[in-house]
């Protein structure tokens, strides 16, 4: 393992940076330098925890190399990939930070921004995250393959549409969290659906997000992981299951509007004096009508089990706020050192050897 204690002798950083890495040997050792040099100039003490997600190429073999001369790098590594969630997941479990960011291997973000999350942090107390947007009003983006831009703006929209907070970015890795946050979440995602986990969970338990304007620049090396099919699929599934009433109640207005203007026109034609009552039309309009508003009514369950939801992670957080809140006092009562505190912490739930950390 990296020395534990940072650079100015604190057995704790003042924020760690996750950073996962698949195949990422054309972006070393730039993306580390430029993350340190970026850190150094907000003057807080810090750790770079760089998550090797089953790399193929000697991304490993550079990391490890670069960190024998850099104790503030961290190296976590394992195989096969398993994704960015999990590899995200990995990260937060190493994480000793007050607060934990996340930035992209390729620095599609400038790594600048990390300062800027960690200011807002500080002028806003009050917050718990920060979300970095390209879509936010000042943001932008550079160089981003047109296709791509279009699915992930209007998919964010979507999004951000079945979601509270009004975030006009919830798929992307710039974030920062206060420590507190990923503690009480409990996260299973092991792809890029791990972005859209995180923030619903948090907005459901009632932590406050805000957003701060990002620059979002295509990637000059390497090569790109975005998926087109299983991007927007899983965004559709994602924007559902966090609103039904987008679904349902689309479809059950749909099929009411039909059953509608099928009953439109049997009044017309009863005023004609030409009904048949043995015409399929009349059938047809019961049955649309009574099927539009039983979708209806299955988006409005569907709601209801949402707010029970959000209910059950508003408890969760309370109670592990208790927990950890009684778990400090007793330390202090019993005058634990940090390093026991830190092997009990309940995010860093697995071992340096079984998580291979450098």
């Amino acid at each position: 393992m990296a020395n534990s204690r940072s650079q100015s002798g604190s057995a704790f950083p003042e924020i760690s940076v996750v950073v996962p890495m698949h195949n990422e040997v054309e972006n070393l050792p730039a993306t580390i330098d430029r993350i340190a040099r970026s850190l150094a100039e907000t003057h807080c003490t810090f750790e770079i925890i760089a998550v090797d997600d089953g790399s193929t190429d000697a991304t490993r073999r550079r990391l490890e190399s670069i960190a024998l001369g850099d104790p503030r790098l961290r190296v976590v590594s394992y195989s096969p990939n398993r994704g960015r969630g999990y590899a995200l997941r990995r990260g937060f479990a190493e994480a000793r930070g007050g607060i934990v960011a996340t930035i992209d291997a390729d620095l599609s973000y400038d790594p600048s921004h990390l300062g800027q999350m960690l200011r807002m942090l500080a002028e806003h107390p009050e917050a718990d995250i920060v979300v970095g947007s390209p879509y936010a009003k000042g943001g932008e983006t550079i160089n981003v393959p047109r296709g791509r831009l279009w699915i992930s703006r209007w998919g964010n929209r979507l999004l951000g549409l079945a979601m509270p907070g009004h975030l006009t970015a919830v798929t992307g890795i710039l974030r920062a969290y206060r420590r507190e946050v990923l503690e009480v979440l409990d996260l299973e995602s092991n792809d890029k659906e791990i972005h859209l986990e995180i923030v619903s969970k948090a907005l459901a338990a009632g932590f406050v997000p805000i957003e701060m304007p990002a620059v979002l620049t295509g990637r000059v090396r390497g090569k790109s992981k975005f998926l087109l099919r299983a991007t927007v699929g899983s965004h559709l599934v994602f924007s559902f299951y966090e609103k039904p009433v987008l679904l349902f109640g689309l479809i059950g207005a749909l099929i009411l509007g039909l059953g509608l203007g099928c009953g439109s026109r049997l009044i017309y034609l009863w005023h004609l004096g030409t009904l048949n009552p043995d015409r399929p039309l009349v059938a047809l309009t019961v049955i649309l009508l009574v099927a539009g508003l039983q979708i209806l009514l299955f988006g409005f369950l569907g709601s209801q089990i949402v707010q029970v939801r959000r209910e059950l992670y508003r408890t969760q957080k309370t109670m592990k706020t208790i927990a950890r809140s009684l778990e400090s006092r007793r330390d202090s009562q019993t005058d634990e050192s940090p390093a026991r505190r830190l092997e009990a912490h309940p995010i860093l739930n697995e071992t340096p050897e079984r998580s291979g950390v450098v």
